[in-house]
């Protein structure tokens, strides 16, 4: 599902930091939360259990922040919290790919505690509350999902994701002092990439950026096209480094390693768009892969352990040779993995 953004949130803050002195809640804020209410979705046990446990684990962690709570606790601030935000995130990826469903489940609530965490710092600054958070991602779904909900029709995902975007373009406008979003205004291109965060690393960013513009069909037509994109990318550099440089002045010198950059970020770019035009998060492409590269180094390591020697000061061909051994290694587990697990299947 696309990221969730907070563009939405901001009038209900206002609004339920006016009622916590015993106001109402601002006009504008009103016809979403009855929008709302006006779907009916039947709740079963297992809903009602999750509501049960939520309400014990909201509750947990405002004891641990209150008086005579836990001294950690009551330390942390949004800003020392966000690296255990990026942490947990990565930790239920790890988890995810291990295949162990307690260890995922785990994870999943290490995260689900980092957003109420957050909740709870906010409500005692008296900016929003966890109510606030919850209400606000069901009343988006049940906005963006007008297929489901509305009249909207939609035969595939391409046309769910299509609907996604020109909703997402329509809140950042009313966001925006209600302009309307649309090749009219000039700004529809901007506006399907305006929530995008900055902060993002590279390769996410990349990713999105090219996702949001698929969804409004500016995309390749096939994968035929990106690939050679990629050869034109690798050509460009490839002819930028044979240049000679040495007898370039110093600013002559900046410039062209300005432009190597550029060119470097080209061909990055392009890697980015093959995995995305594939259905593959680079991200999480590369993590595996220098998972892959670590455990292989590692294996060479150990080898020249083995035979007494320092990696370092093998020559290339041996350092290649243990390389090779390692891919092999490496074929030989998955393949006895694979046995396995279709021994157990038959089982």
């Amino acid at each position: 599902m696309p990221p969730r953004k907070t563009i939405a949130l901001k009038p209900r803050v206002k609004a339920k930091a006016k009622s916590t002195v015993g106001r109402s809640a601002s006009p504008k804020s009103r016809p979403r939360r009855q929008s709302a209410s006006v779907i009916n979705i039947q709740r079963s046990a297992r809903d009602k259990l999750a509501g049960k446990w939520f309400e014990k684990l909201v509750a947990l962690q405002a004891r641990l922040r209150a008086a005579n709570g836990c001294p950690w606790d009551r330390e942390q601030t949004h800003e020392s919290l966000r690296k255990f935000l990026i942490e947990e995130t990565y930790e239920v990826l790890d988890a995810m790919e291990t295949g162990d469903a307690r260890e995922f489940s785990g994870e999943l609530g290490d995260l689900l505690l980092q957003v109420i965490f957050h909740s709870i710092l906010a409500e005692e600054a008296g900016k929003f509350t966890i109510s606030d958070v919850i209400e606000s991602v069901h009343t988006k779904m049940v906005r963006r999902h007008p297929h489901v909900f509305g009249d909207t029709k939609a035969a595939n995902s391409a046309e769910v994701l299509k609907n996604w975007e020109q909703i997402k373009a329509s809140e950042r406008a009313e966001a925006h002092g209600g302009k309307k979003s649309g090749a009219a205004s000039g700004e529809s291109a901007a506006s399907i990439l305006a929530g995008v965060p900055r902060s993002l690393p590279a390769v996410l960013e990349a990713y999105q950026l090219t996702r949001r513009a698929s969804r409004v069909g500016f995309d390749w037509d096939d994968l035929a096209g990106i690939l050679d994109k990629l050869d034109e990318e690798k050509r460009e550099l490839q002819s930028l480094v044979a240049t000679d440089k040495k007898d370039l002045g110093g600013a002559e010198q900046g410039a062209a390693s300005a432009r190597l950059e550029e060119e470097v970020g080209d061909l990055l770019f392009a890697g980015v768009n093959i995995a995305r035009f594939l259905g593959i998060d680079p991200e999480i492409a590369l993590k595996k892969a220098n998972r892959k590269f670590k455990e292989r180094f590692h294996f060479m390591q150990a080898a020249a352990a083995s035979e007494g020697r320092q990696f370092a000061n093998l020559s290339r061909e041996r350092k290649e040779e243990l390389w090779n051994s390692a891919k092999l290694a490496e074929q030989k587990k998955s393949l006895s993995t694979k046995r396995a697990i279709e021994v157990g299947s038959a089982r």
